[in-house]
């Protein structure tokens, strides 16, 4: 776990704490999936806060930060996507969280390459990583930031080869800017709630 990690309990007098949790799959070959969209979000969000994903923890590489007050511990869960809810019902109990304190970023099929969503709560949508979550969790009860990824054409790659195969370049770079925005709307959901991050973002597509 490492020297300094914090344990739970820790700082809670001084110090809220929030869970953000980007989905993805481990493997060098699903790196720049479009399955992969929440752990790019993740690793854009430690950059901005120089927080190093250097350490594996209950089934996760996780890193921690401070931002304006907040505690904010980042997870890329390494179960593989379908499992995706061992890692972050582990790292919730470990933390003594509730699931509101919780952000899950994840790709989403049913937006457009790089428009950003934020929801509260709801279903799984269809994705898999986020019905493994729910099921774990018996709550759908936690703050989404959903990121387009786009649909297949109807006569393209079925959905499987869609999510895991690397988007073109024009929808690698709206991708990329909206992943550039992520830090900010996650700082909105932080600072001010969900609710203010949704009339803020919702729909928001990056230029």
């Amino acid at each position: 776990m490492g020297r300094g990690f914090l344990q739970p309990g820790q700082g809670r007098g001084e110090l809220k704490l929030k869970l953000v949790v980007g989905l993805g799959n481990p493997g060098r070959q699903y790196a720049q999936s479009r399955h992969n969209t929440g752990f790019m979000a993740v690793d854009v969000i430690a950059d901005q806060l120089g927080i190093k994903l250097d350490k594996t923890f209950m089934r996760a590489i996780v890193g921690q930060g401070l931002h304006k007050g907040e505690k904010i511990i980042l997870a890329k869960p390494q179960t593989y996507m379908n499992l995706s809810g061992e890692a972050v019902v582990k790292l919730l109990n470990w933390y003594k969280l509730s699931a509101g304190d919780m952000t899950v970023i994840y790709d989403e099929m049913d937006l457009e390459p790089g428009k950003i969503k934020v929801r509260q709560r709801g279903g799984d949508g269809g994705h898999r990583g986020l019905a493994s979550i729910i099921n774990l969790l018996g709550t759908g009860d936690f703050n989404r930031l959903r990121i387009g990824i786009g649909r297949p054409a109807e006569k393209g790659p079925d959905v499987v080869n869609w999510v895991l195969g690397r988007p073109n370049p024009e929808d690698t770079g709206a991708i990329n800017r909206a992943l550039e925005n992520v830090p900010e709307v996650l700082w909105e959901i932080v600072e001010h709630g969900v609710g203010a991050a949704m009339n803020k973002y919702n729909g928001m597509a990056a230029v």
